[in-house]
Order: structure tokens, then C-alpha cells, then sequence
């Protein structure tokens, strides 16, 4: 199995699958950064090669789109722990996360989506998994 480090990024786009799923307080501020820490040099190695990150995770068990869960809380928290500002995209399939994964330039980060705000996602829906693959050059899992 190849590793990260066997792969250079220059000029690629990386779909990484991150667990984000971090405890958020009654304010919606993250409670414990380990998660994101923990994705850190993965992020790190790609975008030292010249390459963009494409992140995608879930927040929470909702059963559809639950603004509670939504990954935009985390932003703020993810661009700190990352040393680069986060975009984010408020899907993570669709034109909207399309046209951000098109427009993302080499050492730029994106965020997409709680996946878990579609049911395919847990039901491993292959459809859904094409959508997803469509907007790198590579998946990367990190999770």
C-alpha cells in the first residue's frame, strides 16, 4: 500500500477523509483539537508539495441537515490548527462544492460539508462516492 509519502501533490487536488468529529461546547466551540492536530501533517505533506487539500468529514449522527452538526463551526479552529485559512462550502456534493473544488488553488484548503448530512453517505452509495471523487485527483484517507 502506497503512503503520502511515496506520492508528490504538486498541482493535485487531494479529497483527504478526516475525522473531525470533535465535541463541540454549548457555544459550538471545538472542546478538544486532537482530531485536528492529528490530520496536521497529512494537510501538511500535501500542501509542502504544491498540492490543494479538499477535507471532508461528519460532525455528530444528524439524520439529514441539522445546522447544529454543520462543519462551519469548526472552520475557525481547523485554519488555526493548520496555519492557513480554511474555505468551506456548505455542501459536500453538488455545484456549490464543485465550483469551490475547481477554483482551489495550489496550498489552499477547503472544507467541505458534514457528510453525514446525506443518508448515501452511511449507506455507501456508489453514485455518492463518484460525486465525491469528481472534485480531486486523488483520495487520500486519513481518518
Amino acid at each position: 500500500m502506497k503512503t503520502i509519502n511515496d506520492y508528490n501533490f504538486k498541482d493535485k487536488k487531494a479529497l483527504v477523509r478526516v475525522d473531525f468529529n470533535v465535541p463541540l461546547n454549548d457555544q459550538q466551540e471545538v472542546g478538544d483539537t486532537s482530531r485536528i492536530e492529528g490530520a496536521k501533517p497529512t494537510v501538511d505533506k500535501i500542501l509542502k508539495d504544491g498540492g490543494s487539500v479538499i477535507l471532508m468529514s461528519h460532525l455528530g449522527r444528524p439524520k439529514g441537515v441539522d445546522q447544529k452538526n454543520s462543519l462551519h463551526h469548526i472552520v475557525g479552529k481547523v485554519s488555526e490548527i493548520l496555519g492557513v485559512q480554511v474555505k468551506f462550502v456548505e455542501e459536500s456534493v453538488g455545484e456549490k462544492a464543485q465550483k469551490a473544488a475547481k477554483e482551489l488553488q495550489p496550498g489552499e484548503v477547503l472544507l467541505l460539508e458534514n457528510l453525514r448530512f446525506h443518508s448515501e453517505e452511511e449507506n455507501g452509495d456508489e453514485e455518492f462516492a463518484k460525486k465525491l471523487a469528481g472534485l480531486a485527483d486523488i483520495y487520500v484517507n486519513d481518518a
